[in-house]
């Protein structure tokens, strides 16, 4: 694939970077990202991954824009208020770059349609802010081969890792199954500093360019943390569990499940 003037313009500092240039743009440009929650962070997520020119990205949100949001989901304005949210995302993504493709799916995601969303997508971007969710797109991805970046914050604090397929642990490898309904605060109780879903959504769309362009070490085998208030990052080293009722060596789970929803953990 060649690029116009325009596209090498708009494109230049990935394309003069050592070790990522010309061959790292095209794979973007090939590439495709499916984000699943159009809240904090997907929002930044979204937004940088349409700056990059990734070619195609998926949004998927059944929710509208609720004044609420504002404080930290980035990507809508007043002036969205009571509009679906995937939709309002789009909008925004193609006003950043409009040579990309934006798929708007308003739908909230669940054991029956999970596998065919993610289907057509190379990485997928856990957006959501309750636990049956994450597990729902853990277990969807590690069953279909998919790579992804899980993330969840809360109060001040955040955290993400990623799964590549036959790389490292997935996230029920962290977390076997999800917490009972209120046994962690729920995200009205405890809220949240609007700026860590920038912060980690950011770290998100990092992992997508990566991937994607084939360029640096991923957070495969790895928790990051981030503590807002201390301003400080860890990494804490993670084994893939062989009793991983998904991804281990004698796999309970052999489709999608979904759960009754618990407390959220913020997104």
């Amino acid at each position: 694939m060649s690029f116009s003037g325009e596209q090498l313009a708009r494109y230049s500092r990935h394309i003069i970077l050592k070790g990522f240039g010309l061959r790292g743009q095209k794979r973007l440009s090939r590439g495709s990202v499916l984000i699943v929650g159009a809240g904090g962070l997907g929002s930044p997520a979204a937004l940088y991954l349409a700056a990059a020119g990734v070619g195609r990205i998926g949004i998927i949100d059944a929710d509208e824009v609720d004044l609420s949001n504002l404080q930290r989901q980035i990507i809508h304005g007043t002036a969205d208020l009571g509009k679906p949210k995937a939709d309002s995302a789009r909008a925004s993504m193609l006003a950043v770059n409009p040579e990309i493709e934006v798929r708007a799916i308003r739908a909230f995601a669940d054991a029956g349609n999970i596998m065919e969303l993610i289907r057509d997508y190379d990485f997928i971007i856990d957006g959501t802010d309750n636990f049956p969710a994450k597990f729902l797109i853990n277990d969807a991805c590690v069953l279909a081969g998919k790579a992804f970046s899980h993330a969840g914050i809360l109060r001040f604090n955040g955290q993400l890792l990623t799964y590549v397929p036959g790389e490292g642990p997935c996230y029920r490898c962290l977390f076997k199954n999800p917490p009972p309904p209120e046994a962690v605060p729920t995200c009205r109780q405890a809220g949240v500093i609007g700026a860590l879903a920038g912060v980690v959504g950011s770290l998100q769309a990092m992992e997508a360019v990566k991937y994607l362009a084939g360029t640096g070490g991923l957070l495969t085998g790895r928790l990051l943390t981030y503590d807002a208030l201390k301003t400080s990052f860890r990494g804490i080293d993670l084994p893939r569990r062989a009793d991983c009722p998904v991804c281990g060596e004698h796999p309970s789970i052999t489709a999608p499940v979904d759960y009754t929803p618990a407390a959220c953990d913020f997104r």
